[in-house]
């Protein structure tokens, strides 16, 4: 009973997190750009610091009519928000924010777990494009595919590259294994994982698939109301997921300067609101790349970075242990 007990509030945890913290980003996200750009309406949303912009987002989407297009595939139509969503859930099962098994389950293999169910995530853009019955949510979804062909690559290396360095796959093993001087050895992996994930979550500059000067916002045109609300969900949410195993894998987690045991799970959320921010500052500064730049980044840069980061991990393991 003790042991039922103990998983159901491993998973409401992760359940209110998950409820939470992409809201929290998405806030933080409307007040940040409000500064750097100078947006005024964003602070003045409800009085004091705009608190009240998020909650006025949610009615905004809640009062709009839910239309499905008469040519769409109905089914696969309402299907792909939730499939877009429901995988960073499970992602968040397996993230370890703390010490002495402060996880909502430890697996063996979790790398792998986490890198394959956040690659499912995608196909609900795949679907929306597909069923929506429109040429430019096609033509989102088909680049949508092209970018996850492109940037699953890197993103997969340079998460082996730290998994060779731990000699474990399994994410607390890899943080109980982590040491300070990994992070100028594995820094290379760490920038070559963080891109290929925001190629992934097509955050600018690698926004090509929802390029609404191209192609009006992809394969999320047909969508309104709660629908269209759900994929930005699952796009803050794919925030947190990317920024948390970030620092799980190459920053240490938990391990801090001082207080690992009863400060680890501080750790963890810190260095994870630190990668947040600079997701944002990401969208305001820099330009959206061509479709072939993005392609060009990935086969000709990432890929081969991750490549060396590899062969210098098998390097470094070699003489650590001769």
């Amino acid at each position: 009973m003790s042991d039922a007990l103990d998983i159901a509030l491993r998973l409401v945890a992760v359940f209110v997190v998950f409820l939470v913290f992409p809201l929290v980003i998405g806030q933080t996200e409307h007040k940040v750009m409000a500064h750097m750009q100078g947006r005024l309406g964003p602070m003045y949303a409800g009085g004091f610091h705009g608190w009240a912009q998020l909650v006025a987002d949610g009615v905004k989407f809640a009062q709009k009519e839910d239309i499905v297009p008469a040519g769409a595939d109905r089914r696969i139509f309402q299907l792909a928000p939730a499939v877009a969503l429901l995988p960073y859930l499970l992602v968040m099962v397996a993230i370890p924010i703390g010490p002495h098994n402060a996880v909502g389950q430890a697996l063996d293999a979790g790398i792998f777990f986490v890198l394959a169910v956040m690659g499912v995530g995608v196909l609900g853009s795949l679907m929306a494009g597909w069923a929506s019955a429109n040429k430019f949510s096609l033509l989102g979804g088909l680049r949508t595919a092209a970018q996850l062909l492109a940037y699953e690559l890197p993103m997969l290396l340079a998460a082996a590259s730290v998994a060779m360095a731990a000699g474990t796959l399994s994410l607390p093993g890899i943080v109980e294994a982590f040491h300070w001087w990994w992070v100028p050895w594995q820094i290379v992996g760490g920038v070559v994982f963080f891109t290929a994930g925001l190629a992934e979550l097509q955050r600018p500059p690698f926004d090509m698939p929802v390029a609404d000067s191209e192609i009006i916002f992809g394969a999320y045109t047909e969508y309104t109301g709660l629908r269209f609300a759900l994929f930005l969900l699952a796009e803050y949410a794919g925030i947190v997921v990317l920024c948390a195993l970030t620092s799980v894998l190459f920053l240490g987690g938990w391990h801090g300067p001082f207080g690992a045991d009863g400060l680890g799970w501080l750790w963890t959320l810190l260095k994870t609101v630190i990668l947040a921010f600079g997701v944002i500052w990401l969208r305001v500064t820099y330009p959206r790349l061509r479709e072939d730049q993005l392609q060009k980044l990935a086969w000709t840069v990432l890929i081969p970075l991750a490549l060396a980061q590899i062969a210098l991990t098998g390097v470094v393991k070699v003489v650590i242990s001769s």
